[in-house]
């Protein structure tokens, strides 16, 4: 079985991954590997992000490195959290806090529908170079109230188009059938496969 390093210090992030990977890779994450250098990110795009996370740790771990840049586009706020997800309400901010600030913007915001989406683009990388992406996007709408337990991030908060539950009521291999991170895995495991 080959290794996969996933780029990321998120453990949540990982179990997912893992799980659509469905056991056809052996997944660690930064966790694992103490020694590789963290990689700031300073990209403006998921795309960017998710590319400087892969080849910091591509140039040093042997093997295929995947990274991970997603987050919440929300239409009545001109797109934002976007790439700020993990930090919207601040550099240290846990998800409770993104999702408290996220609910006050959208409050102020005079918008009576809150019409959003998760994007996710991954990289894949090795040997200090970046192999191919994939993207994934659903479709959705946040709610005034947190509903569920599962998942983490803003899952609670989303209910994704053609259903009533959010992310954070519907079984996990519900929502990671129906994400952006299951629909980019997907992409790349067609890509593997080839």
């Amino acid at each position: 079985m080959q290794s996969l390093l996933v780029a990321t210090h998120n453990r949540h992030k990982t179990s997912e991954i893992a799980s659509l990977l469905g056991g056809l890779f052996s997944v660690t994450d930064l966790n694992a590997h103490p020694h590789l250098p963290a990689t700031e990110e300073t990209g403006v795009t998921f795309l960017e992000n998710a590319t400087l996370k892969a080849l910091g740790a591509a140039r040093v771990f042997q093997g295929w490195v995947l990274a991970d840049d997603s987050g919440l586009e929300v239409d009545a706020l001109g797109g934002a959290p976007g790439v700020y997800s993990a930090r919207y309400a601040g550099p240290q901010a846990s998800d409770s806090d993104n999702r408290a600030r996220l609910l006050e913007e959208l409050r102020g915001s005079g918008a009576i529908e809150w019409s959003a989406r998760f994007r996710c683009t991954l990289v894949l990388a090795q040997e200090g170079r970046v192999v191919a992406s994939f993207d994934g996007t659903v479709e959705g709408k946040i709610i005034p109230e947190e509903r569920g337990t599962g998942g983490f991030g803003y899952d609670s908060l989303f209910v994704p188009e053609q259903h009533s539950a959010t992310f954070g009521e519907l079984p996990g291999a519900v929502k990671n059938g129906l994400s952006h991170r299951g629909r980019a895995l997907a992409k790349m495991l067609e890509f593997v496969a080839r």
